[in-house]
């Protein structure tokens, strides 16, 4: 598989999204793990995830701990996956999406998930969705205090515009690794996004590659040139969406 450098440190090109498996609509856990299982056989080495990617109140973390019984279970060849996850995103058990960029909040959030994953220090972190209630640097702050503890090895943002990625920048004093933006054939907002990281060497990763849980199934009728292409080369049109997309260089 493909490779790419976040923070320099080596990932397959092509990730897994752990969502899905947490929120409505979720799979029993047993085919979850063997989703998980399948992927590091594939040769994945990167797993995204976040504390809200659950669906009841009482379960935060539901994707986290799901996550690191998965990579207990497959054993020592676990060891070379890096586990991104995210905080500042909240889920009320309502099937809503809430804000929480407060800095002690995100303080505790990302202790919180490192017990859930079971690790001393979360390999990538990055903050969720910014907070229209809470200044921007102040949240982004939090992570640098992370980063600084030790709690975290690497700090990213997710769902950020140009303009914040070069305000996270100063606030991490050159340390942000990772931008992560919705990206994919239908949605291209974040194009100046990715751009942008490319000129500043940070990882770009999108999320919702094939268009979303709700749109992936019409990803080849939606877009017919990555199904002409798909015909030819003797592939699905999810396989060309991903080529595609981890090949991706800004035009």
């Amino acid at each position: 598989m493909l490779q790419r450098t976040i923070g320099g440190r080596n990932v397959s090109a092509i990730g897994l999204g752990g969502m899905p498996m947490s929120i409505e609509g979720r799979p029993d856990e047993a085919r979850s793990i063997a989703t998980i299982h399948a992927a590091l056989d594939a040769g994945v080495t990167l797993i995204d995830t976040a504390d809200a990617y659950h669906r009841d109140a009482n379960e935060v973390g539901h994707n986290e701990e799901l996550i690191a019984r998965a990579l207990r279970s497959y054993g020592a060849g676990a060891a070379d996956v890096l586990v991104a996850t995210k905080g500042g995103h909240l889920r009320p058990g309502d099937g809503t999406w809430t804000r929480n960029g407060n800095p002690d909040y995100l303080k505790r959030a990302a202790k919180e998930s490192a017990r859930r994953l079971g690790v001393e220090a979360i390999g990538l972190y990055q903050f969720h969705r910014p907070d229209p209630s809470v200044p921007y640097a102040e949240s982004v702050g939090a992570i640098r205090d992370l980063l600084d503890e030790g709690v975290i090895l690497m700090a990213g943002i997710s769902n950020a515009d140009v303009a914040q990625i070069d305000e996270a920048r100063e606030v991490l004093g050159g340390r942000l690794v990772s931008v992560q933006n919705q990206f994919s054939p239908g949605f291209r907002s974040s194009q100046g996004e990715l751009e942008h990281c490319a000129e500043l060497g940070i990882a770009f990763l999108p999320w919702s590659p094939l268009g979303g849980i709700a749109n992936a199934k019409d990803l080849a009728g939606l877009h017919g040139a990555f199904e002409e292409v798909a015909a030819e080369v003797g592939a699905s049109v999810y396989q060309v969406t991903l080529a595609w997309s981890s090949r991706s260089r800004p035009s």
